[in-house]
């Protein structure tokens, strides 16, 4: 399994979630063992022996892949959810996507000053989500925050606009916003 092959297997939905937004489905790779496996695998190999503490997954496709590398890194999960969807008391950021705005959340005790911790998500587009996420967790003041993202759309500039807020960031696909 290469990430060519895992690439082959990203479905592309054109006009969604409106219109003039070609939408990476990764659901379309997940459901094969093999390209599940490689991304996970892929994605621990980059974290492991940093001493991540916590894996936080963002709101909805983050879920899928980060609990698998928390349990691989001996770490904990924790999700970033949209407004209103975490039953305790939480901690909020409303930031302006491609087509609108919304507002995340994280439990406010998810997270110490001890935490170092991987911020990861399906797709870095613009990186507002991301910039979201990351300024969400370091108002709970942990050590260190590491970004890693399933695909960066090349066009859209997110790893040129998050750089220098967060110690890392990498994505294990990189493709063209039209490919």
């Amino acid at each position: 399994m290469t990430a060519e092959d895992v690439k082959k297997a990203i479905r592309n939905v054109p006009d969604f979630p409106i219109k003039g937004i070609q939408f990476k489905d990764i659901t379309t790779a997940l459901d094969k063992p093999e390209c599940l496996k490689w991304l996970r695998d892929e994605t621990v190999r980059r974290y492991k022996g940093l001493g991540i503490t916590k894996v936080v997954g963002i709101e909805s496709r983050g879920f899928i892949l980060a609990p698998a590398v928390a349990i691989e890194l001996n770490a904990g999960f924790v999700p970033i959810r949209k407004h209103n969807k975490l039953p305790a008391e939480t901690v909020s950021v409303t930031y302006k996507k491609e087509y609108g705005e919304d507002t995340i959340q994280i439990h406010k005790d998810a997270l110490t000053p001890d935490d170092i911790v991987l911020i990861h998500d399906d797709i870095l587009a613009t990186g507002g989500s991301m910039e979201a996420a990351i300024n969400l967790v370091k108002k709970l003041g942990v050590q260190k925050i590491y970004v890693n993202c399933i695909i960066e759309l090349e066009g859209l500039n997110g790893m040129k606009y998050l750089e220098g807020k967060t110690n890392d960031i990498e994505c294990l696909l990189k493709i063209e916003v039209d490919e």
